[in-house]
């Protein structure tokens, strides 16, 4: 499985150099470090703290992904970043890339195909996110916007799926 993951870590390099080269979106231009001076409450410090943690910086273009990180919880792992494709494939959001992303995760790890399919129909249930300009919410209050997004019921069983394939990763205390 190591292998697979690796395999899948180094496509996922090489084709999103592809990507970037077609998106047509205009960088955000903002730094990790400018993130982490956002109020303490505010999405703009919560997807800071997200980069920081991870020793991220966004990735012009695509930012919108790591916003995606920081509302559903799901983390950087292979297994997670697959996970999230399916919770916003399930939210609509169809791009050629998601896609390819689905099929071929779902081929090579096929034994988190319930991890997969939770995700996706948790997708289903929530409400729909992939649309919003992320950008202009970096100030807006981090829980109220993502009780917009999830019931209370919603992400906690997004939590508890999560936790239930990330042990290590996630502890109950995450969970609110």
């Amino acid at each position: 499985m190591k292998l697979r993951k690796k395999l899948i870590e180094k496509l996922f390099e090489w084709s999103q150099k592809i990507y970037l080269k077609f998106k047509k979106k205009e960088p955000w231009g903002i730094s990790t470090a400018e993130l982490l001076e956002f109020p303490n409450d505010s999405f703009g410090k919560k997807l800071g703290t997200f980069l920081n943690k991870n020793g991220f910086e966004l990735i012009g273009k695509v930012e919108r992904h790591d916003a995606y990180h920081v509302l559903s919880g799901f983390g950087t792992n292979v297994e997670d970043e697959i996970a999230l494709q399916y919770l916003c494939y399930g939210n609509g959001k169809r791009t050629p890339y998601l896609t390819g992303v689905l099929l071929l995760g779902t081929t090579l790890l096929p034994e988190y195909a319930s991890y997969y399919y939770n995700s996706y129909l948790i997708g289903k249930q929530i409400n729909t996110f992939h649309h919003f300009d992320f950008k202009k919410l970096l100030h807006t209050d981090f829980e109220g916007f993502r009780k917009v997004i999830f019931s209370k019921k919603q992400l906690l069983k997004l939590q508890k799926l999560q936790y239930q394939y990330n042990e290590f990763q996630y502890s109950p205390q995450t969970i609110n």
